[in-house]
């Protein structure tokens, strides 16, 4: 146990021979190196989850999340063992404590990530087959739309050349049924014969046929050539559509926005999320808040002391030396 505690002293940053002179003070330090070491332990588990979901390799993960863990371990370290508690207020010290308080927000930010995507793994493996789907549906969609206009394009060409066949052949077939009704008796003149109104209206029918014909061969190789291009631009619609790739969307980042989106779609998700983060956030926060809330004791007067004793010295060593070189320097300057 007395090796363990040491242990946590460690953690803590504390000057150990200052603090085994304090063993009142044994306790709280114990609990602060505690604090320190077992959030390094949940940032390697994070760290190594993190780098397993991207690379799916079990020991570069391992390393990788020890790696991450002593780099937390380390910062957190340093932010608590540069604290020292002085006789100013208690709003002084918060003042001057407020950037390490941010960097160990934005620490337990990104530890707290990769070990949500674990807890909501389920839900986010959902999440991700829709929005799989959905990016898929947009690639189609996008393709559709990029040949959708010069698809219409050429189809409107088409009809209007179709169209103005079809009146040259309804203009050609009205006149040539009212040339036969003038022949028959049953419509005109009412006159069964072929005089001279049926002549006129005749001559009328031949020559709608002379144009449906000359439409017929000016329209006809376009509409042919049209239908050709039509025919060759959805062949490469095609093509393309078929080379659309049903690519596995579950990286880091597509993790991260299915979590984002499950959090909006879910009030209860949305709030275990929070309370992770907050849980996070506390864990990290705790031992610069022990620091502040902490009353000054015997260890921080033992330290003060200590510091105090090495500035003094050290000038008493520089006022000592600057003695020396002036005392050398006498029979020079005479």
């Amino acid at each position: 146990m007395n090796s363990i505690k040491q242990f946590f002293w460690f953690c803590s940053g504390a000057n150990i021979p200052l603090l085994k002179r304090c063993p009142t003070e044994s306790s709280k330090f114990t609990g602060i190196g505690a604090t320190v070491f077992f959030t390094g332990v949940l940032a390697a588990l994070s760290g190594g989850y993190a780098f397993y979901t991207v690379f799916e390799n079990s020991w570069w993960s391992l390393g990788f999340g020890l790696l991450w863990g002593t780099i937390i371990f380390n910062l957190d370290r340093f932010i608590v063992s540069t604290m020292k508690k002085s006789k100013k207020g208690k709003w002084q010290e918060f003042l001057m404590a407020s950037p390490r308080i941010l960097l160990a927000v934005m620490l337990a930010i990104v530890i707290s990530k990769p070990l949500e995507l674990k807890i909501f793994s389920k839900e986010i493996d959902r999440k991700l087959v829709l929005l799989e789907e959905d990016i898929y549906q947009r690639e189609i969609a996008s393709i559709d739309q990029r040949f959708m206009d010069q698809t219409q394009l050429l189809q409107a060409e088409i009809n209007g050349l179709k169209a103005e066949i079809e009146d040259k052949r309804t203009q050609r077939n009205t006149l040539a049924e009212i040339a036969r009704k003038e022949a028959d008796g049953t419509g005109g003149s009412m006159q069964r014969n072929a005089g001279p109104i049926y002549q006129l209206k005749k001559a009328d029918a031949d020559k709608a046929q002379v144009e449906l014909d000359a439409s017929l061969l000016n329209n006809q190789p376009q509409i042919d050539r049209l239908q050709t291009e039509l025919v060759n631009l959805n062949s490469q619609k095609a093509n393309e559509l078929a080379a659309i790739q049903r690519n596995p969307w579950d990286g880091m980042a597509a993790q991260l926005e299915a979590l984002r989106q499950i959090s909006l779609e879910n009030r209860a998700i949305y709030l275990a999320n929070l309370f992770i983060i907050a849980l996070f956030i506390m864990l990290e926060c705790s031992p610069v808040i022990v620091k502040i809330l902490a009353q000054r004791g015997p260890y921080d007067e033992l330290l003060e002391i200590r510091e105090h004793f090495f500035k003094n010295h050290n000038l008493e060593r520089i006022a000592q030396m600057d003695y020396e070189t002036k005392e050398r320097l006498k029979p020079l300057l005479g």
